[in-house]
């Protein structure tokens, strides 16, 4: 084995870190905290034309002030699958449609649903941090076995310090994203 071999299992190991980080930053976009975001909607498919689209390729979504959306369809005729999509979507959210425009008005959070929110964006957290776990557990098992193959002893403790480096900045990084999307919420 040569350190090139080492090199490839040190950049696969960040860049699975780095898309479940990404994937944790998506999850986080979805947990509304009271402010209109156009990514609460992400993930919601209209029935339009006979297949599903995604409703940011259907028409224009916008937020005009903190507690509002605004969905305007390129074509008006798909008003109704768009505000069953958005309802079938679950999202908490009830559409009003003015037969040109589809309005989501976002409700302030109770202190309630504030700490739910927490205990949900928490959730997430761990879920990343379980999946970055997942990829320091394999790349060590491909550093073990390369050293059973015959990587020098010295450059798998090096690589496998490097891993936990890896690791330490990723989990760094989730919990300065957790913070800020925990005082997102808390904040009134």
């Amino acid at each position: 084995m040569t350190e090139g071999d080492v090199k490839i299992v040190l950049d696969e190991t960040r860049t699975q870190m780095q898309k479940a980080l990404e994937h944790f930053e998506f999850e986080l976009s979805k947990i509304r905290a009271g402010k209109a975001s156009a990514g609460m909607l992400d993930g919601i498919m209209v029935d339009a034309y006979g297949t599903k689209s995604p409703l940011s390729q259907v028409g224009n979504i916008s937020t005009p002030d903190a507690r509002t959306i605004s969905i305007q369809p390129w074509d008006p005729s798909i008003l109704q699958p768009i505000e069953k999509a958005i309802l079938a979507a679950n999202i908490g959210l009830t559409p009003q449609n003015d037969g040109k425009i589809i309005r989501l008005n976002i409700p302030p959070l109770t202190e309630e649903r504030r700490k739910e929110l927490v205990k949900q964006t928490k959730h997430e957290a761990e879920n990343c941090r379980i999946s970055l776990r997942n990829f320091r557990r394999d790349s060590l098992e491909k550093i073990k076995k390369f050293q059973k193959d015959g990587l020098a002893e010295d450059v798998a403790k090096n690589t496998e310090s490097t891993v936990q480096n890896i690791i330490n900045e990723y989990n760094s990084k989730v919990d300065k994203h957790l913070e800020l999307k925990e005082k997102e919420i808390m904040t009134v």
